[in-house]
This record gives structure tokens, sequence and C-alpha cells, in this order.
């Protein structure tokens, strides 16, 4: 399901890409995944194998108004093909080419307590000098990591909080007897 997934994403996002409306179509997805997650029916309606492809692509009409028109057909040849189960996975696969694509990197702080702003925008802005890329932050709290910060840039973790220092430690005195 997912090579299926990221072939339908990244047609997709080549075709909408040449055309000029990415930041659109990546909008307009999004919103129609986002109502899929939220109304239950809304998502039972378009899987279900007990609706016709006929009733199906009638309801796509009257659910999204306004569309890019490539979306509007990459929607109805999902429900064609009988995939729009993977609508999911293909809205998170077009979401990583969009960033990639406008050099965005996702940045999360993890500190014991409520970072002051200030300190969360300065980390984000010397990542952002460092990787020459766009950051968004998010600032999570975790007491468990007792101090310190544990900053994830992408698939990549900085650990330096003092429970994690305070593992090693342990693990060099184990070592050590």
């Amino acid at each position: 399901m997912e090579s299926i997934a990221r072939v339908y994403a990244e047609s997709l996002f080549a075709v909408v890409r040449e055309k000029g409306s990415l930041d659109t179509v990546r909008e307009q997805l999004g919103q129609f995944v986002e109502a899929l997650r939220e109304n239950r029916d809304l998502e039972l309606f378009f899987f279900s194998p007990y609706f016709s492809t006929k009733e199906k692509l009638e309801g796509l009409e009257l659910t999204l108004s306004d569309v890019d028109p490539d979306l509007l057909n990459f929607l109805e040849m999902l429900i064609e093909k009988h995939r729009m189960p993977v609508v999911f996975r293909i809205e998170r696969r077009f979401e990583e080419l969009w960033k990639q694509e406008n050099e965005r990197i996702e940045v999360t702080v993890t500190s014991a307590f409520e970072l002051d702003p200030a300190i969360a925008e300065q980390v984000g802005a010397e990542v952002e000098r460092q990787t020459g890329k766009s950051v968004e932050l998010t600032s999570r709290v975790d007491d468990s990591i007792v101090g310190g910060l544990v900053l994830q840039v992408g698939n990549m973790v900085l650990d330096a909080s003092i429970r994690n220092s305070l593992e090693k430690l342990r693990q060099s005195i184990a070592q050590a007897a």
C-alpha cells in the first residue's frame, strides 16, 4: 500500500508542480483528508464497497466545491480504481514532497518545562542557519527528561537531556564494575 501511495502522490505532485498549483492542491488535499478524518460517515461512504463508483463520484461533486481541476480528476481516478483508502498515505507523501520542494524541515524541541518562546525561536533560528532550510518548530514538555533538551530535526535526534546523561553514566559504571 505504501508504494502505491508513493506512486500516486509523486504523480499528482509532478502534474501540479508543472502547472504551478502546488500550494493550492496541497491545501485542498489536506482539507479533504482532514474532512475524512473528522467525519466517520464520509470516510465510510468513500471507502465502502457497498456504494457504487457512480454514487461516490456524485458524492465527491457534492462534497467538493471550487476545487482545483487536477485534484478533482485525481480523486475521481482514485474512486474509479478503488484506491480511495490510500488517500491518507498519499496526502502524507504529498506533504513530504512539498516540504522538500520548499526546503522546510520539522523540528521538535522537548524540554522538562515550558520553554520561553524566545528561547524556542533561537533554537529554531540556529537550526535554520545550520541546515539552510525553513523550520516548522514544535515545542513539547516531557518532565521525564528531568532537564536539558531533546532536539529532533527531521529524523535525527540530539538528546542533551539530563535523563540521557544519567543513563550514560549508569552504563559506564555498570561496565566498569
